[in-house]
Protein backbone atom coordinates (compact mmCIF):
# COMPACT_ATOMS: atom_id res chain seq x y z
CA UNK A 1 0.00 0.00 0.00
CA UNK A 2 1.07 3.20 -0.57
CA UNK A 3 0.40 6.60 0.82
CA UNK A 4 -2.24 9.09 -1.15
CA UNK A 5 -1.81 12.73 -0.04
CA UNK A 6 -4.39 15.52 -1.86
CA UNK A 7 -3.12 18.45 -3.12
CA UNK A 8 -4.01 21.31 -2.25
CA UNK A 9 -4.81 22.08 -5.37
CA UNK A 10 -7.16 18.88 -6.29
CA UNK A 11 -8.80 19.47 -3.04
CA UNK A 12 -9.70 23.00 -4.14
CA UNK A 13 -10.61 21.22 -7.76
CA UNK A 14 -13.50 18.94 -5.57
CA UNK A 15 -14.82 21.81 -3.70
CA UNK A 16 -15.41 23.77 -7.26
CA UNK A 17 -16.60 20.73 -8.79
CA UNK A 18 -19.13 20.06 -5.82
CA UNK A 19 -20.28 23.58 -5.88
CA UNK A 20 -20.99 23.61 -9.33
CA UNK A 21 -22.77 20.56 -9.45
CA UNK A 22 -24.97 21.17 -6.44
CA UNK A 23 -26.69 24.09 -8.04
CA UNK A 24 -28.66 21.96 -9.74
CA UNK A 25 -28.23 18.96 -8.04
CA UNK A 26 -26.91 18.14 -4.57
CA UNK A 27 -27.54 14.43 -5.09
CA UNK A 28 -25.36 14.18 -7.59
CA UNK A 29 -22.77 16.55 -6.47
CA UNK A 30 -22.30 14.07 -3.64
CA UNK A 31 -22.39 11.41 -5.95
CA UNK A 32 -19.93 12.77 -8.56
CA UNK A 33 -17.50 13.79 -5.19
CA UNK A 34 -17.74 10.48 -3.68
CA UNK A 35 -16.72 8.61 -7.16
CA UNK A 36 -13.67 10.75 -7.56
CA UNK A 37 -12.67 10.39 -3.34
CA UNK A 38 -13.09 6.48 -4.11
CA UNK A 39 -10.22 6.46 -6.61
CA UNK A 40 -7.95 6.67 -3.82
CA UNK A 41 -8.49 3.33 -2.66
CA UNK A 42 -8.03 1.92 -6.05
CA UNK A 43 -4.60 4.16 -6.80
CA UNK A 44 -2.75 3.28 -2.49
CA UNK A 45 -3.25 -0.67 -3.60
CA UNK A 46 -1.74 -0.36 -7.21
CA UNK A 47 -0.43 2.88 -7.86
CA UNK A 48 0.19 2.25 -11.41
CA UNK A 49 -3.20 1.28 -12.02
CA UNK A 50 -3.78 4.45 -14.15
CA UNK A 51 -2.69 5.02 -17.55
CA UNK A 52 0.04 6.52 -18.01
CA UNK A 53 -0.87 10.60 -18.93
CA UNK A 54 -0.82 11.28 -23.25
CA UNK A 55 0.06 14.38 -23.11
CA UNK A 56 3.14 14.13 -20.37
CA UNK A 57 4.52 10.93 -21.47
CA UNK A 58 5.73 10.15 -17.65
CA UNK A 59 6.06 7.20 -16.78
CA UNK A 60 5.22 8.03 -13.10
CA UNK A 61 2.05 10.80 -13.65
CA UNK A 62 -0.88 9.02 -14.55
CA UNK A 63 -4.61 9.56 -14.51
CA UNK A 64 -7.75 7.59 -14.17
CA UNK A 65 -10.62 8.50 -15.82
CA UNK A 66 -13.86 9.16 -13.71
CA UNK A 67 -16.71 10.01 -16.13
CA UNK A 68 -15.89 12.93 -17.26
CA UNK A 69 -13.14 13.81 -14.62
CA UNK A 70 -9.66 13.18 -14.89
CA UNK A 71 -7.64 12.11 -11.49
CA UNK A 72 -3.83 12.93 -12.60
CA UNK A 73 -1.51 11.69 -9.67
CA UNK A 74 2.33 12.03 -9.34
CA UNK A 75 3.85 8.33 -7.82
CA UNK A 76 6.90 9.73 -5.90
CA UNK A 77 9.75 7.71 -4.10
CA UNK A 78 9.66 6.76 -0.71
CA UNK A 79 6.11 5.00 -1.66
CA UNK A 80 3.62 8.02 -2.10
CA UNK A 81 2.03 8.96 -4.65
CA UNK A 82 0.68 13.14 -4.86
CA UNK A 83 -3.26 13.86 -6.14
Amino acid sequence: MVKVIWTERALNDLEEIGNYISKDSFHYARLTLSKLIETEINISGNPKIGRIVPEIKNENIREIIKGIYRVIYEIRKGNSVFI
